[in-house]
């Protein structure tokens, strides 16, 4: 599976219910906390027009596509659960 990166906060709602939703489809996310380090929120600004988050990377060949809004991100992260899961 890709290594998948979910730009967040701590405080921040929507964040820890695409953290729970990660957990529970057993899908791994490598954490950045947008507040401890401005470089990423600047960069959510520069590539998607906002430093909102959630955003989830998801490795391209072609570069790091930004995936926002928690139920999209929510609904990504089932896809790929699925797609991991083993067959029958």
């Amino acid at each position: 599976m890709s290594h998948l990166r979910l730009y967040q906060t701590e405080w921040c709602p929507y964040c820890r219910m695409v953290t729970r939703a990660a957990e529970r489809l057993g899908v791994h996310l490598e954490l950045l906390n947008v507040d401890r380090d401005p470089t990423l929120r600047q960069m959510l600004v520069a590539r998607r027009g906002r430093g909102t988050v959630p955003v989830l990377g998801i490795p391209r060949s072609e570069g790091e596509e930004l995936l926002g809004e928690s139920a999209d991100i929510i609904a990504y992260l089932e896809k790929v659960a699925s797609s991991a899961a083993p067959g029958p």
